[in-house]
């Protein structure tokens, strides 16, 4: 596969970061060819560890198409890391925008321009109990619709072994492997020329979703939820449970007021 100019900054992070992602953890990596050697296109990958960002990122640098990950603007805007985010081309993302679409402007310029984007449809860590994709924004099926580009479905596995979600302590010993799997690029032809509703954007999302999910299925050998984890979904029962609790103690303390009452006089 024919490699593209990488550039400083790019360079200096590998440089940095390479040496000890070797010593902590072993490569499964597979699908490589699926990554396009010319032209545009989106990565869409699963998240499940504050640590695969930097190990994801080694996957891809190695076959040659760096990865421009979204993030905050803010983090662009001053100091060392603004330099190194403007310097390694990452995208920012402005989320004051009321414009979904003009939010993700850079990221569609990035594409046209000939660049890998990378996604973590998601938006932030995995919730699912067992580390399942959840349900994601619309924002990599947004760019997907918008510039017609490939979207290659990553899945990756390992590192959330090494730095679970949202604990503080890794689990270095025995030594984890990444397992990283790339599937050929997601058929999204049957929404273009389609105005991008929010019906329109989610069924694309899912599309992408369940295709993510099914390369995880194989490095897991095992198969998902039959329907994704939703965090807001969730967070309505979780509401409806309190409030049941809630009525239930309050229902509990009317009933044995008069009781109460009765027995004393």
């Amino acid at each position: 596969m024919p490699r593209r100019r990488i550039g400083f900054w790019y360079r200096f992070a590998a440089v940095l970061c390479k040496p000890p992602l070797m010593v902590l953890i072993k490569r499964d990596w597979r699908g490589m060819d699926n990554i396009p050697a010319e032209g545009g296109f989106i990565t869409a990958v699963n998240h499940n560890s504050h640590v695969d960002p930097f190990a994801y990122a080694h996957y891809q640098y190695n076959t040659g198409r760096v990865p421009r990950f979204l993030a905050k603007s803010g983090l662009f805007r001053k100091g060392f890391l603004g330099a190194a985010m403007r310097g390694t081309g990452q995208i920012p993302v402005y989320r004051e925008s009321t414009d979904a679409l003009s939010a993700f402007r850079a990221a569609i310029d990035a594409v046209e321009r000939g660049e890998c984007v990378a996604f973590y449809p998601e938006g932030t860590l995995t919730r699912d109990p067992d580390g399942w994709p959840m349900t994601a924004k619309t924002g990599a099926a947004r760019v997907a619709l918008q510039t017609r580009c490939p979207v290659i479905p990553v899945a990756q596995w390992g590192c959330n072994e090494l730095l679970p979600p949202y604990a503080r302590k890794p689990s270095i010993l025995p030594r984890k492997t990444h397992h990283v799997q790339a599937g050929p690029p997601v058929d999204l032809s049957r929404f273009y020329g389609q105005e991008m509703t929010a019906e329109v954007l989610k069924e694309a999302t899912e599309v992408i979703m369940a295709a993510v999910t099914r390369q995880l299925e194989e490095i897991r050998g095992e198969k998902a939820p039959e329907t994704p984890y939703d965090p807001r979904r969730e967070r309505i029962e979780q509401r409806r449970r309190t409030q049941a609790q809630t009525q239930t103690r309050t229902t509990r303390a009317h009933t044995q007021g008069p009781q109460a009452e009765g027995q004393s006089t």
